[in-house]
């Protein structure tokens, strides 16, 4: 195992409890349920999707499931790609971002 390998297996340590996994999944279930029930309303509600915010929704609900279910990938890259706090921040902000 690299050096970067485990230098992110520390940096997610933290994340890895039962309910912020459990909270990943309410999260992606509910706004991957959201957008697909009704795209158009989902885009107003949030104010727009710009490039950068479609990307950052479908990697963050990727991620998200990942994460829920307890995979834990195992080289550098994908530890990057499916971290939980992308996903947990992105889909925090746009569930608020519907809410509000």
């Amino acid at each position: 195992m690299s050096k970067l390998n485990q230098q992110l297996e520390q940096i997610h340590k933290p994340m890895d409890k039962v309910l912020l996994r459990a909270l990943s999944l309410v999260l992606g279930f509910a706004n991957a349920g959201l957008f697909m029930w009704s795209p158009e309303g989902y885009d107003a509600a949030i104010g727009g999707f710009a490039p950068w915010l479609g990307l950052a929704f479908v990697l963050s609900l990727c991620s998200s499931m990942v994460y829920g279910i307890g995979f834990k990938p195992r080289f550098w890259l994908w530890q990057l790609v499916f971290s939980p706090y992308l996903s947990l921040t992105v889909l925090s902000y746009l569930t608020l971002m519907y809410v509000f």
